[in-house]
């Protein structure tokens, strides 16, 4: 056939931004990711809605009428058996403080459950993400909006949560006498950002769960379990973040502290640091015979006092986050291995020697399927009959 008939089988230009069947080739991600997950924000909007409802509450009218109640109480004595108090508001000041800060805990475990199972493991399992990564949307990209979507609003409402936690306990602070103390485990945490970085630790370990075992039910459990690993390591080694204080007592006043406590023991006559018999205070019977037997001269007690809640509070958020980036990295290796064979078998590529048809797609020999005058061709685009260069123009 003569040139003049070739059918021209060049690429079609990229599709630009501005181009429609770019827009649908290319969905907008965090659109479809808010559309998708609607029912999952809807949720997390009313969470954070009723429990800073309930902060404020306990920061406001609950703390005054606690105070009341317990000011009433301590006004009771022998002599006034007939005085009344409002054990009520005692009691609902302590419930919902206990329970909303158990729910603000209990974040962490809540979301590494939802990332697991309908996040990821969810979509991994049905097959949608695979359809996903047919329509331009590379993996990787789909993986990082996942994670990037839930993390802001993470952020944002657990920021938000925490400092109104801090608030209301910072009013029922000496002056209702069932106040938690700042080194009590659950109000520890609920008081400082290390509630983000928990629950965004939360969230990648999830995702992670859901990419390695793409089924859902146990991406949710392997996700709630190793939540619960990692904040139990968080939580032993948040003592040692940061240098403790030691202080010592005599015997007759038993061990000193008042915070997180990092290690107790007897002191020797020598100054040598030996571990508590486990006898008690000299009062008990038998005990002063123990401590001189020992050579025991006091109590001593390393802890770390109030005035480090906020350098324990940055090095544990420190901590954590380090570790949800490792999560992350994590995650993201473990998609680009298990997709790395899929997308080399799957995606539309250019021979060397041109295009089949209409499609764009050329097998490796470049034999164009519209003719049959071209006997063969090679692999460096060379026609074996001698009748054309294919890595310029294919002849029909």
């Amino acid at each position: 056939m003569t040139p003049s008939t070739a059918p021209d089988l060049q690429a079609a230009p990229p599709l630009t931004a501005s181009d429609p069947q770019a827009a649908v080739t290319r969905p907008h991600m965090v659109r479809w990711l808010l559309r998708l997950h609607r029912p999952a924000l809807g949720a997390w909007a009313g969470l954070v809605t009723v429990l800073g409802a309930a902060f404020l509450a306990l920061r406001g009218p609950l703390a005054d009428a606690a105070t009341q109640g317990w000011r009433e109480y301590n006004a009771c004595s022998i002599e006034t058996p007939s005085c009344s108090y409002d054990q009520d508001a005692i009691l609902l000041y302590k419930d919902l403080y206990n329970y909303s800060t158990l729910a603000l805990a209990a974040l962490p475990f809540l979301l590494a459950a939802w990332a697991g199972a309908a996040l990821v493991g969810r979509e991994m399992e049905s097959g949608t993400a695979r359809l996903a990564w047919t329509q331009a949307v590379p993996p990787t990209r789909w993986l990082a909006a996942k994670l990037a979507v839930p993390a802001a609003a993470i952020t944002a409402g657990a920021s938000l949560l925490f400092v109104l936690h801090r608030m209301a306990w910072t009013a029922g602070r000496g002056r209702i006498d069932t106040a938690k103390n700042w080194h009590d485990v659950w109000t520890f945490h609920a008081n400082g950002p290390t509630t983000v970085a928990l629950a965004l630790c939360g969230l990648a370990a999830g995702a992670l769960a859901g990419v390695s075992l793409r089924r859902t039910l146990p991406a949710l459990v392997v996700g709630v379990l190793s939540t619960a690993v990692l904040w139990g390591a968080a939580q032993w080694a948040m003592p040692y973040l940061w240098p403790a204080r030691t202080s010592v007592n005599p015997l007759v006043e038993g061990y000193p502290g008042g915070g997180i406590e990092v290690d107790s023991g007897l002191v020797t006559a020598g100054g040598a640091h030996i571990a508590d018999p486990g006898c008690g205070p000299l009062a008990v019977n038998g005990c002063p015979e123990v401590y001189e037997r020992l050579h025991a001269t006091g109590f001593y007690t390393t802890y770390h006092p109030m005035s480090q809640y906020w350098p324990l509070q940055l090095t544990t958020t420190a901590l954590v986050l380090a570790l949800t980036g490792l999560l992350v990295a994590a995650a993201f290796l473990v998609l680009r291995r298990a997709t790395g064979t899929a997308r080399t078998g799957t995606t539309g590529t250019t021979g060397a020697t041109g295009a089949t048809g209409t499609t764009g797609t050329t097998g490796t020999t470049g034999t164009d399927i519209a003719s049959t005058d071209i006997a063969s061709t090679d692999t460096s685009g060379t026609d074996t009959a001698g009748t054309a260069r294919i890595g310029t123009e294919v002849t029909a």
